[in-house]
């Protein structure tokens, strides 16, 4: 499979530009690019001037619509191996044989910021892993918080247009500190949960390649006997999980606002490859209610004191992309990109997203090609009806229907002797994407059900669950982000909320932003759960790859520094990126 991935890279990589002259888009060699084609040297320009034509529309037309929200991202090449057999909950070829190696993407993202906000914001972070399976992509689009804001996808524009800067002005810029965000939450109740984990130190990551990764949604497998299981899935870094502090987070949004990205290029070009071990929390279908909440309920998790987190393998990342824009900016995710095995259910967030990713996309990339860009093409074979669109580049031959006798019947059905046209639905062995087969029916309704009510337990926990240093983090963050709020009713009206959640969480909140402490306020409920602490997830304590400051003064003993430096080094501490491979400066063929 990697060497089909490799032969497919090839044929899309652009031409070597050290084996001959420059070209128009032709192949026309050009032996003048620094002057237009005029009518004399003080003349107008002369449009016959293709080669200046071209290069101006190319300019012109270089930038795509960027992301609405998860626009400043990086991404990575690497590989994903199960551990054993997942034979027993799912079909999917990708997690049988730890022999076999997946070939996967990864891009990193914040939300609420542009292309060109700072990575270090505090934001959730996309964690989206394409996996190039044998039996087509599957993508696992993803956070590095295991909840989201809203719990109907209608909801959706809503949030984002919250979120996004203030219409008036645009401004602030990759921030949640401000009026329109604080509105929408003291009015959704639902988005506390997020709100907790937005406020709490797994909003600054100290790196990527240090940050867990959550499929959000309860997702099905289903295994070869057409069994289900619910799921849903983590990633869990080898590194640990590690985050900054605000006022370092502050300090690298001035002094390198590429933070994170330049941190995970740097490792990578360094051999430190980031990994992740992928987890799955499994729930038998007869088990779907057996909490005190809603499965389907997107902004609530499955506490894993209750139900373990089973490793079932892991991904490495060794290659950086060779350039950003192909790859990192043209990778194009989406939820319904599965494979058999792994299957849906009735989440109305997953709903809607399976909607909305693939509509975004065919604004972006220009039409319904873009799973032939190399980054998104599949390393399985692709054989259907679709013909034709904006930038079609497959030299397609035959019929282009189903059913057809004059193209032998191909491309059959799977599980069909494609050949036999005459007996169309003639079938082997079925290996298709079959549906789980559940069963759905109901009367028409806007109305949510009451399963999905409870906004306070989780928070709450989320709450209790945290050491005295992360409390305290998590009010200085209410502060500040409450404190950048205009209008006096929305700081109070959030207090209220809070207060639900915790009343010495709301009163010490409250303080800090001169609204009135609540009173007679009693926690939503006790209950914690000790795996949402940044205290159990510390990893084994290394400062491999970390990089380490020493702040010295005048008289100092350059002994001493030298040999702390030495022990650091030796403990994998204080490894910067190997830099460019030398491509760079090599001279051109005249």
């Amino acid at each position: 499979m990697g060497n089909r991935k490799e032969e497919q890279r090839e044929a899309f990589r652009a031409d070597d530009p050290t084996a001959g002259p420059l070209t128009t888009d032709q192949g026309v060699e050009v032996d003048h690019t620094d002057d237009s084609l005029a009518a004399g040297e003080r003349g107008p320009t002369l449009m016959e001037d293709f080669h200046f034509r071209e290069k101006l529309t190319h300019f012109d037309h270089e930038r795509i619509p960027e992301r609405v929200v998860h626009a400043r991202g990086a991404g990575a090449y690497g590989y994903f191996e199960p551990y054993e057999s997942c034979a027993e909950f799912t079909r999917a070829a990708f997690l049988q044989d730890p022999a076999v190696q997946t070939p996967v993407f990864v891009r990193f993202s914040t939300v609420q910021g542009p292309k060109g906000s700072a990575d270090t914001v505090r934001d959730v972070r996309g964690f989206a892993t394409k996996f190039y399976t044998s039996e087509g992509n599957y993508d696992l689009v993803g956070n590095n918080f295991p909840v989201f804001f809203i719990q109907d996808g209608i909801k959706f524009p809503d949030f984002v247009h919250a979120v996004k800067p203030e219409p008036h002005n645009d401004i602030p810029t990759g921030s949640s500190a401000h009026d329109t965000l604080w509105d929408f939450v003291s009015l959704q109740p639902e988005t506390l949960h997020a709100i907790m984990w937005l406020m709490s130190d797994r909003a600054i990551p100290r790196s990527y390649r240090m940050m867990q990764g959550f499929g959000v949604h309860t997702f099905r497998f289903v295994n070869a006997d057409g069994k289900g299981t619910f799921v849903k899935f983590h990633w869990k870094p080898r590194l640990g999980v590690r985050s900054l502090v605000w006022d370092e987070a502050q300090e690298c949004q001035g002094r390198d606002p590429d933070f994170n990205r330049r941190d995970l290029w740097d490792a990578i070009e360094a051999g430190e490859y980031p990994e992740w071990e992928l987890g799955v929390q499994l729930v038998a279908e007869e088990d779907e209610f057996a909490f005190d909440f809603d499965l389907l309920d997107a902004t609530k998790i499955i506490p894993e004191e209750q139900v373990p987190v089973r490793p079932i393998g892991r991904m490495v990342l060794n290659r950086n992309p060779e350039n950003f824009f192909a790859e990192t900016e043209q990778v194009a995710f989406h939820t319904a990109n599965v494979v058999p095995g792994i299957d849906f259910t009735n989440d109305p967030l997953l709903q809607a997203r399976n909607f909305s990713y693939l509509d975004t996309q065919l604004v972006r990339l220009g039409g319904p090609n873009f799973a032939q860009l190399p980054v998104n093409r599949p390393v399985a074979p692709v054989r259907t009806n679709q013909r034709d669109g904006y930038h079609q580049s497959a030299l397609h031959s035959g019929t282009n229907y189903f059913p057809n006798s004059l193209g032998g019947g191909c491309p059959a059905h799977a599980g069909v002797d494609g050949s036999a046209y005459t007996r169309p639905h003639a079938r082997t062995e079925s290996r298709g994407g079959t549906p789980f087969a559940e069963r759905v029916d109901g009367a028409k309704i806007r109305r949510r059900s009451p399963s999905f009510q409870d906004h306070y337990s989780q928070p709450a926990m989320f709450w209790n669950s945290m050491a005295d240093w992360e409390k305290e983090h998590i009010v200085a963050a209410f502060r500040f982000e409450l404190g950048k709020v205009g209008v006096r009713e929305v700081r109070a009206r959030t207090v209220e909320h809070l207060a639900k959640v915790n009343g010495d969480l709301a009163s010490q909140v409250a303080r800090g932003i001169g609204v009135p402490e609540p009173s007679g306020t009693e926690a939503a409920d006790k209950l914690s759960s000790p795996a949402l602490s940044l205290e159990s997830q510390r990893g084994d304590g290394s400062i491999r790859t970390r990089q380490i400051a020493v702040l010295v003064t005048d008289g100092v003993d350059t002994a001493q520094v030298t040999s702390v430096r030495e022990a650091l080094t030796a403990e994998g501490g204080d490894r910067r990126g190997a830099g460019p491979d030398g491509r760079r400066g090599r001279r051109c063929p005249r």
